[in-house]
Protein backbone atom coordinates (compact mmCIF):
# COMPACT_ATOMS: atom_id res chain seq x y z
CA UNK A 1 0.00 0.00 0.00
CA UNK A 2 3.01 2.54 0.83
CA UNK A 3 4.38 1.76 -2.79
CA UNK A 4 1.44 2.56 -4.28
CA UNK A 5 0.93 5.79 -2.60
CA UNK A 6 4.57 7.10 -2.91
CA UNK A 7 4.34 6.08 -7.28
CA UNK A 8 0.79 8.03 -7.12
CA UNK A 9 2.57 11.04 -5.25
CA UNK A 10 5.35 11.07 -7.84
CA UNK A 11 3.55 11.28 -11.00
CA UNK A 12 1.31 14.23 -9.69
CA UNK A 13 4.34 16.11 -9.35
CA UNK A 14 5.89 16.71 -5.73
CA UNK A 15 7.69 19.52 -3.90
CA UNK A 16 11.27 19.86 -5.43
CA UNK A 17 12.75 20.26 -2.12
CA UNK A 18 14.53 23.91 -3.14
CA UNK A 19 16.95 22.12 -5.59
CA UNK A 20 17.87 23.63 -8.97
CA UNK A 21 18.12 22.09 -11.98
CA UNK A 22 19.62 23.00 -15.37
CA UNK A 23 19.33 21.59 -18.74
CA UNK A 24 18.70 23.21 -21.99
CA UNK A 25 14.96 25.18 -22.78
CA UNK A 26 12.37 23.34 -24.52
CA UNK A 27 8.71 24.93 -24.16
CA UNK A 28 7.08 26.74 -22.01
CA UNK A 29 3.55 26.77 -20.96
CA UNK A 30 1.11 29.28 -19.00
CA UNK A 31 -2.28 27.54 -17.70
CA UNK A 32 -4.40 30.35 -17.21
CA UNK A 33 -6.40 30.42 -13.98
CA UNK A 34 -10.35 29.57 -14.24
CA UNK A 35 -13.11 29.87 -12.27
CA UNK A 36 -16.17 28.98 -12.26
CA UNK A 37 -19.38 30.79 -10.55
CA UNK A 38 -20.48 28.31 -7.82
CA UNK A 39 -23.33 28.65 -5.25
CA UNK A 40 -22.66 29.07 -1.37
CA UNK A 41 -25.30 29.05 1.81
CA UNK A 42 -26.43 32.90 2.65
CA UNK A 43 -26.80 33.62 5.98
CA UNK A 44 -28.59 36.91 7.14
CA UNK A 45 -28.51 38.60 10.29
CA UNK A 46 -31.86 38.21 12.12
CA UNK A 47 -32.96 40.48 15.38
CA UNK A 48 -35.62 39.92 17.43
CA UNK A 49 -36.68 42.85 20.04
CA UNK A 50 -36.94 41.65 23.49
CA UNK A 51 -37.45 42.47 26.67
CA UNK A 52 -35.85 41.99 30.15
CA UNK A 53 -35.88 42.93 34.06
CA UNK A 54 -33.90 45.84 35.02
CA UNK A 55 -33.42 46.06 39.26
CA UNK A 56 -32.66 49.65 40.35
CA UNK A 57 -32.34 50.25 44.23
CA UNK A 58 -31.63 53.89 45.48
CA UNK A 59 -30.48 54.32 49.35
CA UNK A 60 -31.60 57.58 51.29
CA UNK A 61 -30.34 58.62 54.53
CA UNK A 62 -27.91 57.25 56.98
CA UNK A 63 -27.89 55.25 60.11
CA UNK A 64 -31.18 53.76 61.40
CA UNK A 65 -32.86 56.26 59.11
CA UNK A 66 -31.19 54.65 56.16
CA UNK A 67 -33.93 53.43 53.86
CA UNK A 68 -33.68 51.36 50.40
CA UNK A 69 -35.93 51.94 47.72
CA UNK A 70 -36.12 49.29 45.26
CA UNK A 71 -37.78 49.00 41.65
CA UNK A 72 -38.03 47.20 38.48
CA UNK A 73 -38.01 48.56 34.91
CA UNK A 74 -38.34 46.57 31.55
CA UNK A 75 -35.93 47.42 29.26
CA UNK A 76 -35.75 46.73 25.67
CA UNK A 77 -32.88 44.60 23.56
CA UNK A 78 -31.94 43.15 20.76
CA UNK A 79 -31.17 39.55 20.59
CA UNK A 80 -29.62 38.98 16.83
CA UNK A 81 -28.79 35.92 15.14
CA UNK A 82 -27.70 34.58 11.45
CA UNK A 83 -29.71 32.63 9.97
CA UNK A 84 -29.41 30.59 6.61
CA UNK A 85 -31.57 31.65 3.72
CA UNK A 86 -31.02 30.45 0.62
CA UNK A 87 -27.50 30.57 -1.21
CA UNK A 88 -25.83 32.35 -2.76
CA UNK A 89 -23.31 32.82 -5.68
CA UNK A 90 -19.91 33.54 -5.50
CA UNK A 91 -16.65 32.68 -8.02
CA UNK A 92 -15.18 30.26 -7.33
CA UNK A 93 -11.41 29.30 -8.72
CA UNK A 94 -11.47 25.38 -10.10
CA UNK A 95 -7.65 25.65 -11.39
CA UNK A 96 -4.74 28.38 -10.04
CA UNK A 97 -2.76 29.83 -12.56
CA UNK A 98 0.55 27.71 -13.15
CA UNK A 99 4.10 28.40 -15.16
CA UNK A 100 5.83 26.00 -16.19
CA UNK A 101 8.61 25.34 -18.56
CA UNK A 102 9.93 21.97 -20.29
CA UNK A 103 13.91 21.00 -20.34
CA UNK A 104 15.99 18.36 -21.96
CA UNK A 105 19.21 16.81 -21.18
CA UNK A 106 17.87 17.42 -17.48
CA UNK A 107 21.25 17.99 -15.07
CA UNK A 108 23.05 16.74 -17.18
CA UNK A 109 21.75 13.29 -18.64
CA UNK A 110 20.61 13.16 -22.51
CA UNK A 111 18.19 10.57 -21.63
CA UNK A 112 15.95 12.92 -19.43
CA UNK A 113 14.17 15.31 -22.54
CA UNK A 114 10.51 16.57 -22.40
CA UNK A 115 10.78 17.12 -18.61
CA UNK A 116 8.02 19.78 -17.12
CA UNK A 117 8.68 22.14 -14.00
CA UNK A 118 6.11 24.23 -12.27
CA UNK A 119 8.28 27.63 -11.64
CA UNK A 120 7.51 30.96 -10.40
CA UNK A 121 5.77 33.75 -12.77
CA UNK A 122 9.68 35.45 -12.58
CA UNK A 123 10.98 32.00 -13.94
CA UNK A 124 8.62 31.56 -16.63
CA UNK A 125 9.08 35.30 -18.31
CA UNK A 126 12.76 34.84 -18.05
CA UNK A 127 12.47 31.41 -19.73
CA UNK A 128 10.40 32.45 -22.36
CA UNK A 129 12.60 35.44 -23.40
CA UNK A 130 15.85 33.09 -23.72
CA UNK A 131 16.04 30.77 -27.00
CA UNK A 132 14.86 27.57 -26.96
CA UNK A 133 17.61 24.66 -27.02
CA UNK A 134 19.94 27.81 -24.57
CA UNK A 135 21.08 26.63 -21.62
CA UNK A 136 19.51 27.39 -18.08
CA UNK A 137 19.61 26.70 -14.54
CA UNK A 138 15.94 27.01 -12.65
CA UNK A 139 14.51 26.76 -8.99
CA UNK A 140 11.33 24.77 -9.90
CA UNK A 141 8.21 25.05 -7.48
CA UNK A 142 7.41 21.20 -8.19
CA UNK A 143 8.10 18.80 -11.70
CA UNK A 144 4.86 18.22 -13.91
CA UNK A 145 2.63 20.26 -15.23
Amino acid sequence: MLVLAIAAVSACGTKNDNKAVSGTRGDVRHVPRQTVIDRRPAFLTQCTTRTKQVKHTSTSGSGATKKTRTWYTTEPYQDCKKVRRGTEPYVRVAQAERWCVQLDDVNGNTGRDHVWYEVESAVYEQAAATEVGSKMTLLPLRSGC
